[in-house]
């Protein structure tokens, strides 16, 4: 990227990023897992106080489900825990910047967990370069740990991909993806954190 296109970029997050907020919080496993913010399935409608998601283990690899509370946090909690462009995308609903994000062009092994909760979304196995500026997969982790549901916003109709576990706008699925799944889940990277694996799994 050159120059102008790093400054132009500074300047497009900078005035994108309205809402104050401080901190970050990696979780990674079942036992880090924080109580209490969203759906299960596929959609984000009967909404329970408990779902069942997808742990990973040190290695990657996915441990049986397991029934955990929801990840409820009040709006001033969100607030502290996560910095002003991690509320403003996760919790607010917004898109960062194409060609900006932290993993659009991350090629390392590993898992990309929900910012806000921790839960494990979608490994480097199934990323891929969709030329979009943003973090694309063809697949999650599993299908307990996202759930979607429609987004009509600024007249358009596009499926909202989510956190199961607390809600957290995640990006957009679209049907425009490689084999197997013909579908592209486009990520911000602002609603991930990644944990680099040194010995995946073979």
């Amino acid at each position: 990227m050159t120059t102008k296109g790093k400054l132009l970029c500074l300047m497009m997050i900078t005035c994108s990023v309205v809402l104050a907020g401080i901190g970050a919080k990696v979780l990674f496993s079942a036992s880090a897992g924080e109580p209490g913010g969203s759906s299960a399935g596929k959609t984000m409608t009967g909404q329970t106080s408990t779902l069942a998601v997808r742990w990973l283990n040190d290695k990657g690899e996915l441990l049986p489900a397991a029934s955990v509370p929801r990840a409820v946090k009040t709006d001033a909690e969100w607030r502290k825990q996560l910095t002003a462009e991690q509320y403003q995308i996760a919790r607010g609903k917004g898109t960062e910047p194409a060609f900006c994000g932290a993993f659009y062009d991350n090629h390392k092994t590993g898992v990309y967990a929900c910012v806000c909760c921790g839960l494990p979304l979608f490994t480097s196995t199934a990323k891929f370069d969709s030329g979009t500026g943003w973090p694309s997969f063809f697949k999650p982790v599993t299908s307990e740990n996202v759930v979607t549901q429609l987004d009509a916003s600024h007249g358009m109709r596009r499926t909202e991909i989510l956190c199961s576990l607390c809600g957290a706008h995640l990006g957009h699925e679209f049907d425009d993806g490689p084999p197997p799944t013909h579908l592209r889940y486009c990520l911000n990277s602002a609603s991930l954190v990644f944990k680099e694996l040194k010995n995946p799994p073979k």
